[in-house]
């Protein structure tokens, strides 16, 4: 199979959480990327809790949680960590695993295997003493169920489980007694999630692997790979038969009983319903590129953005995503932002030289004087005017009413853009950019919709939601 992509830039959640760190790269050819990313939300005491989403990247339900995880809660008491996209070539490319399966290389990896990297930093982390407990997050096929009922309940399936693979923590190597008892917390994590159901047919239930009797596939597993290193460990699954905002509802319900169990306390910053949970995943998404200088926001983002995008020679994208899933695809002459699996927008990049001595532009904005930082966006609600005080050529990205090739002073209305080029499907959010002779100096956004709604509706779905029918009755 050709390359899909000439190169790949996978670029993560770095500046809205100053603790988030990429931990670990890779190189495949000419491609590179940040194998995950870890986001670190602490208190400074208390115990900690490490989250992982991604490790199977046909799994949207698991790495969207964790992603909604480490942006939209604050931890008050206690500490979680967080790697919402441990297996992010794998997640793009909506696969189980590009190269195998990689929750089944914890026993053994060879050196060789290009994701040995990304296994001995994910396994370093799991071992740090700060570390007591261990959630594994996943999306499994049909629904389990301790007895056989029919071909979607029982035993063989995996969907609407919290697994472990014994039932205490061996007590020559524990790390934190307080978490040994695993029947004990998954029981009482039960208690608080089965009355938070959609429907009763979704009710959770306690799988035991047993794994060190002999199953060899879950020997593999990141989760015995952390109890045999003496931390507690749980495999939380939603089942693939479920929407996506469904499965991210459940994995949000159980995560917060555990952090509960835990004694950690939190706020969330959204309704938790699956209503609730599409509206956070899919709202004020957007990425920066260049120190800010270029910016593209993507609420109900347009399949494809009309124009060039000003882009510079060079991997150097100095990227600020608001979301651990988003990423940038570039090659083929054309690039897609990647929100998870799912393409966001493409663009046609323009290669140029960047100025980057102009900080901020001077707007009249409903006829208010403002100054306002490249990379942000106006809100307006009639007209705007940017003035010509800084000598720059101004570039209204859909307008035609440049007087001696710029639009620095001239007086913008909506109906002054044409809607196909707005970066929105509601036809409200435009660029404007600025440059200085040939060389580009940023850009900024006006948005000409309503008060509260950024970008016109949210889209229906939230992920592509993977396979709900699992002949092989694959699980963790």
């Amino acid at each position: 199979m050709k390359r899909l992509f000439a190169a790949v830039f996978l670029f993560f959640f770095a500046s809205l959480l100053p603790s988030a760190q990429a931990a670990g790269s890779g190189q495949r050819g000419d491609t590179f990327f940040p194998d995950f990313t870890l986001h670190k939300l602490e208190s400074g005491s208390g115990p900690t809790l490490l989250v992982v989403g991604g490790i199977q990247g046909d799994e949207p339900g698991g790495f969207s949680a964790a992603s909604l995880l480490a942006t939209h809660y604050t931890i008050k008491k206690g500490n979680v960590w967080v790697v919402p996209n441990l297996n992010f070539l794998s997640i793009i490319r909506s696969s189980r695993g590009v190269y195998g399966d990689m929750n089944r290389k914890f026993a053994y990896i060879s050196p060789q295997d290009p994701q040995f990297e990304a296994v001995r930093n994910i396994q370093n982390i799991i071992l740090d003493p700060k570390v007591d407990l261990v959630l594994n997050l996943h999306d499994g096929s049909g629904f389990y169920r301790p007895k056989w009922e029919n071909d979607r309940f029982n035993p063989k399936r995996w969907g609407q489980c919290i697994v472990i693979d014994q039932e205490r923590v061996d007590d020559e190597v524990a790390q934190n007694p307080r978490f040994q008892d695993l029947q004990g917390m998954a029981g009482r994590v039960l208690d608080r999630v089965n009355v938070r159901l959609l429907r009763y047919a979704h009710v959770y239930h306690i799988k035991n692997t047993t794994t060190r009797n002999f199953d060899l596939e879950m020997e593999k597993t990141l989760s015995y790979f952390a109890v045999c290193a003496g931390k507690a460990a749980f495999g939380l699954e939603t089942s693939k038969e479920l929407p996506a905002e469904s499965r991210v509802y459940y994995h949000s319900c159980l995560l917060e009983a555990f952090m509960r169990e835990m004694g950690i306390e939190f706020e969330r910053k959204f309704h938790l319903s699956p209503a609730g949970v599409a509206l956070a995943l899919n709202k004020d998404i957007s990425i920066r590129l260049y120190n800010k200088r270029t910016v593209l926001k993507l609420d109900n983002a347009r399949v494809t953005t009309r124009g060039f995008i000003p882009v510079r020679q060079g991997p150097d994208l100095a990227p600020e995503p608001s979301n651990p899933l988003l990423t940038v695809l570039t090659g083929d002459g054309q690039w897609r932002v990647i929100y998870g699996n799912r393409t966001l927008t493409r663009f046609t990049p323009e290669y140029m030289p960047f100025d980057e001595s102009v900080q901020t532009v001077n707007l009249l904005v409903d006829d208010r004087a403002f100054s306002v930082n490249i990379g942000d966006m106006v809100r307006v609600n009639s007209h705007f005017m940017v003035r010509d005080e800084n000598s720059l050529r101004v570039n209204a990205i859909g307008a035609k009413k440049e007087v001696n090739g710029s639009e620095a002073d001239v007086r913008l209305e909506r109906a002054d853009f044409a809607p196909s080029f707005s970066l929105d499907q509601g036809g409200n959010v435009f660029r404007v950019e600025f440059y200085r002779e040939k060389a580009f100096c940023g850009m900024i956004l006006v948005n000409f919709g309503p008060e509260n709604a950024d970008s016109g509706n949210l889209p229906k779905t939230l992920l592509t939601a993977g396979h709900a029918d699992d002949k092989n009755g694959l699980g963790r």
